[in-house]
């Protein structure tokens, strides 16, 4: 079974597998470069890293929408609920969780995470999404930290990292963690979305191939990622 991801912006990733549809971490109407809106997108599950807008700007009418599961940190689940989300799974960091599409595995994340209205966030996260055997990482935003190395084991086929600086990781970090995380592919994100986070992505790419053993895939809004 083949996982088809699509890059809807700065964090915002569609999973697709045959049957099933994942929505990561909604913005898409304040986003600017977001090539569809929230009203256009079907999901079954919602997973949502942190807090902050441009994580969760539209997670609460999707999932009231399409019914998608909502899955994340245990305080943020809460919270959707008083939102009137009515199908939530709260986890915490360290967690997995079946699912008939395969497994969700809830990682550490350096960052910080507060709701749109001031609420505690509980803490950032990001995830490991085992699918048919297949492992791929969604760092999230994040810090480099070291127990990547763990998160690489057993081997990833792709791993999603931020590499637009000031709030995140940026490019030099993002090299680093892909020596620690090992990925067969690696793919950017959180970037390019306002001028403070702007990166030059193709020189990326070319440091990427220079210094490490994953093989870089870039894609514009919109694009697809085969894994």
């Amino acid at each position: 079974m083949t996982a088809v991801l699509t890059w809807l912006g700065h964090g915002t990733w569609l999973i697709e597998t045959d049957d099933t549809k994942i929505l990561l971490d909604p913005f898409l109407d304040d986003n600017p470069a977001s090539p569809v809106k929230a009203a256009d997108v079907e999901a079954d599950y919602i997973l949502i890293s942190h807090g902050h807008f441009d994580h969760i700007a539209d997670a609460v009418p999707i999932a009231k929408r399409t019914g998608a599961q909502v899955i994340a940190i245990f305080e943020i689940a809460q919270w959707l609920s008083q939102q009137g989300v009515e199908n939530t799974l709260g986890m915490n960091i360290g967690g997995s969780v079946p699912l008939p599409f395969g497994q969700v595995t809830m990682t550490i994340a350096y960052h910080s995470s507060v709701l749109p209205d001031g609420t505690y966030g509980g803490n950032p996260a990001g995830f490991v999404l085992t699918i048919d055997r297949k492992r791929i990482y969604f760092a999230c935003d994040t810090a480099l930290f070291e127990d990547m190395v763990l998160i690489g084991k057993p081997r990833l086929d792709l791993a999603v990292l931020p590499i637009g600086d000031l709030f995140t990781m940026g490019p030099v970090e993002s090299l680093r963690a892909i020596e620690l995380l090992a990925p067969m592919m690696v793919a950017p994100a959180h970037y390019n979305t306002w001028p403070p986070i702007e990166q030059d992505v193709e020189e990326w790419a070319l440091n990427v191939r220079h210094v490490t053993t994953a093989q870089p895939r870039v894609v514009p809004p919109g694009g697809k990622i085969y894994v």
